[in-house]
């Protein structure tokens, strides 16, 4: 069985004394290639920096979280497209609004968010996307560039059953995480999961965050990590109704073919 995991974030401190380690144990459980997501300026050099370092095993995103989106200036924009024309980069992002901790202004999440969207059409990759709490502005920012955008992922997803179908509709793709595994928040998941198509299906970690809360041995330190993402596939596989060497390749074959990955 092999997997790619779509968003962790190895850049983060949390792996900086052992990441040699974290990417055997990875690869050890299947894990054959990881998207290292790229949140704000800094963070998105070093997605680069870690796929550069890591040939055929990692890969980039490049982009300006709406968290950072304050910090988005001409700058940034012009780093990201530097970025971009790297092969190594696969996608924009991430990007996209959060309104549950508004942590930078909605008037810079909107600026930041439309102008990353005006380099996907710019440059045709696709979008590796955050939404919460924000699915009115969200959904009209991308039809305002509907048609001149590629593929579309929806990473993380967590909400509701109309802004699932609302993505579907759209042709989105959606990224599944531990969250699914949370029973205090995630139940809801395991019916919805059931509604994406194979091909439209994707598997996360977004290590360092999300721990699936039902993996055992649990770990004391209580890291996520991409070696994880196994135990995330087998349990969307059951809620599927899915062996779980079925969701593992249709997961695996639809993350290559977005992220166009050899």
């Amino acid at each position: 069985m092999h997997l790619i995991d779509i968003g962790a974030n190895l850049g983060h401190s949390a792996f900086a004394n052992d990441l040699d380690a974290v990417l055997a144990r990875a690869q050890a459980h299947g894990i054959a290639q990881i998207m290292v997501t790229g949140a704000d300026a800094q963070g998105s050099r070093a997605s680069l920096a870690l796929a550069l370092a890591h040939p055929g095993q990692l890969f980039a995103t490049a982009g300006v979280h709406p968290h950072h989106a304050r910090d988005f200036d001409a700058d940034t924009e012009t780093l990201l497209r530097e970025l971009q024309a790297q092969p190594q980069v696969k996608a924009v992002g991430e990007t996209g609004l959060d309104y549950h901790r508004d942590l930078s202004p909605r008037a810079a999440q909107l600026f930041a968010f439309e102008r990353q969207l005006g380099l996907a059409v710019e440059c045709g990759k696709p979008l590796f996307l955050h939404q919460r709490d924000a699915h009115a502005d969200f959904i009209a920012c991308m039809d305002a560039v509907r048609g001149r955008i590629g593929h579309a992922v929806v990473h993380c997803f967590t909400g509701a059953k109309n802004e699932l179908f609302d993505y579907l509709d759209r042709d989105f793709h959606i990224g599944i995480t531990g969250w699914i595994c949370d029973e205090r928040r995630g139940t809801h998941l395991r019916e919805l999961v059931r509604n994406i198509p194979p091909n439209r299906l994707m598997l996360e970690t977004d290590a360092p965050y999300l721990l699936p809360r039902n993996v055992k041995p649990m770990p004391s330190h209580r890291r996520n990590e991409p070696m994880y993402l196994a135990h995330i596939c087998a349990e969307v596989a059951r809620d599927r109704g899915e062996d779980t060497a079925v969701t593992a390749a249709n997961a695996t074959a639809t993350a290559r073919r977005f992220f166009d990955l050899p």
